[in-house]
């Protein structure tokens, strides 16, 4: 077969495509439960949430106030808000967080070897407003955690803050044209705005295994590590594992972080997979400190908008950045595509796209051979899937911890562990005694922001949001809707859009958000909600094609957290399921919208003067 430079391919397109086949009718035919195979982490498995990092929990009455702005979420989301807030003028918010500080996900994931493998230079927002300097292209969590504590205190957001508190309602009050606000606290905010950043790395989510009860020994899961238990931080030392004999079930991003540090220390680790990871190097380096703070004025925001550029097909960028592994994959995706449009010659992207995608993951595969000195390890270390069915990862050790001694890899062909008792975890047919085992099982990424937060949220009339989407997610541009007014979503990937560099989504979304409430406040407007036929409009132009078809490269794909763990037929993908364009796109629509007569078409809006009566807050 020719390929686009007039070269032969060196793969076999043909026996690649069966064997992938294969691969994803195995996990589908042997776990066909989709996502039901997930337990959520409440109820009788609430303590695997429990805030390990609280020692001296909270004590306080509670608050009845009223603001102009609630910002439920204190991560990155949130914090960019209120960065947005702040810059507008508006300063008569409070921030609503059920961790003991900001961080969001860089809070309650402090597990050993945590890292970020989005360049820091692209990913930790308002690197230039603060002054922080990454010691590492690559940072560890540990470092994005102090930078959000840092934008906290740069923006004085500390004093605004409720910690240690889980919202509980959200509803909207017509009567005093107010959200009124309820924690677990018995707090009782009345706010005119809210916005809400509970973002896809929050919600955890545990296997549904048969037994989990009933294990005596150690078990957590990653993003609640007990280093009570394990000793040592995130850099390792877990002298405490030395005699220990440790399972980590899952073989995803946490898993390939993990592992290595744990084999440093622990007597044996296990790791049981299912479907092997992806992996390229991740060529971490320190941080030019010279060259950083040299940049002139304006960098970073360049630097993400042409990673972004760089990542998204379609776009054509002049110059790469970055130059890592992600813009190596869709580099080269736009460079062929390019050549094929100078051509002149008609030509299918989903084509183009499978020969560099099929190149990509044999060079994956060789890279495995080559490390893992075990034949048979290695064999079962090989991925067998499109590079973007799994979200792609960067290891500079976790292929090399397979040679060492202590750490065995239990390949369950598909299925999974299938059992947990007392003293060990069940897995082809075998039992293994262990003394501690770790669910790096990740979260439920595609939750909509109130079943993160587990709240509830009511809009006008007392209808909920789950019956409002009852028929299906209706929202303009995923961050607004109907019957909910002055309400904002940050960080909204189903019909808003989203990007392997999730800040720069929570960045453009903050702005639209705060941008909106800033000019409701200049037209003394009191309420403002999109109408019916605004989502109408948006639906439609959610149907804008992709130019690659998501729905069915992931229908292609193994089962995982992209794809709805296999059930893409009715639901969209966790990709798919965003505006189709792109997020710089969408960045221009959204801008455009705000600006434009389209904001003032697709929304009702009511201002001060006609607005009911508000009532005083007592107590």
């Amino acid at each position: 077969m020719a390929g686009m430079d007039g070269g032969s391919k060196s793969y076999d397109a043909e026996a690649l495509l069966k064997r992938y086949k294969e691969e994803r009718d195995k996990r589908l035919t042997l776990r066909a439960e989709g996502e039901a195979q997930y337990i959520d982490a409440e109820g009788e498995f609430e303590a695997f949430v429990k805030d390990p990092y609280v020692k001296e929990p909270l004590v306080r009455d509670p608050i009845r106030e009223e603001v102009e702005v609630a910002v439920i979420g204190g991560g990155i989301g949130g914090l960019l808000t209120a960065r947005e807030l702040r810059d507008a003028g508006i300063d008569n918010f409070c921030m609503i967080e059920q961790a003991g500080d900001f961080g969001g996900t860089w809070y309650w994931n402090r597990y050993p070897g945590v890292r970020c493998d989005i360049e820091a230079y692209v990913y930790m927002p308002l690197l230039e407003e603060v002054g922080t300097v990454p010691t590492e292209r690559y940072a560890s969590g540990q470092e994005i955690f102090e930078h959000c504590r840092a934008i906290g205190r740069h923006y004085d957001l500390y004093d605004r803050a409720l910690f240690q508190t889980k919202v509980t309602s959200v509803k909207w009050s017509d009567a005093l044209s107010r959200w009124v606000i309820e924690t677990d606290r018995g707090d009782e905010i009345r706010a005119q705005y809210v916005t809400v950043s509970q973002g896809p790395l929050a919600k955890v989510k545990l296997p549904g295994v048969p037994g989990i009860r009933s294990f005596k020994g150690k078990m957590f899961h990653s993003a609640r590590w007990d280093y009570d238990y394990t000793g040592g931080d995130i850099n390792g030392g877990m002298d405490k594992l030395a005699d220990k004999r440790v399972a980590v079930i899952g073989t995803g991003a946490t898993a390939v972080q993990i592992v290595p540090k744990l084999a440093e220390s622990a007597k044996e680790v296990l790791i049981f997979q299912r479907t092997p990871s992806a992996l390229a190097p991740r060529n971490n380096c320190k941080t030019d400190a010279a060259w950083l703070t040299g940049q002139p004025k304006g960098w970073q925001k360049e630097r993400m908008h042409n990673f972004q550029e760089n990542i998204t097909p379609g776009e054509h960028p002049h110059s790469d950045m970055v130059a890592d592994g992600w813009t190596d994959f869709f580099g080269r995706v736009g460079a062929n595509m390019g050549k094929a449009a100078k051509s002149g010659e008609p030509f299918n992207p989903a084509e183009i796209m499978q020969d560099i995608d099929f190149q990509k993951m044999e060079e994956l595969r060789a890279r495995v051979l080559e490390v893992v000195k075990d034949p048979d390890i290695a064999e079962r270390s090989l991925p067998w899937y499109n590079y973007l069915c799994k979200r792609p990862l960067f290891s500079d050790n976790f292929l090399e911890c397979l040679n060492q001694p202590n750490v065995t890899l239990v390949d369950t062909e598909g299925v999974g562990v299938t059992r947990i008792d007392e003293t060990g975890v069940y897995a082809n047919g075998e039992k293994f005694e262990v003394d501690c085992i770790i669910f790096a099982t990740g979260f439920d990424v595609g939750a909509a922001a109130h079943k993160v937060g587990g709240y509830e949220l009511v809009g006008r009339g007392g209808m909920t949001i789950d019956e409002k989407w009852a028929d299906g997610v209706r929202t303009v541009h995923g961050t607004q809707m109907s019957g909910f007014p002055n309400f904002h979503v940050v960080g909204a990937v189903m019909q808003g859009t989203t990007s392997f560099n999730y800040t720069h989504t929570l960045q453009t979304q903050a702005e639209h958000a705060v941008d909106i409430i800033a000019r409701c406040r200049e037209a003394g407007v009191e309420v403002m909600e999109v109408t019916p036929e605004a989502e109408d409009r948006w639906a439609e132009k959610m149907m804008t094609r992709h130019a690659i078809d998501l729905v069915k490269y992931f229908g292609d794909c193994t089962p995982g957290f992209l794809n709805n763990e296999g059930e893409v037929a009715g639901k969209p993908t966790f990709l798919g399921g965003t505006y189709g364009g792109g997020p710089l796109k969408y960045l221009k629509i959204i801008e455009e919208w705000r600006s434009g007569p389209q904001m003032h078409e697709d929304c009702a809006v009511s201002f001060k003067a006609d607005a009911p009566a508000r009532e005083t807050v007592s107590g």
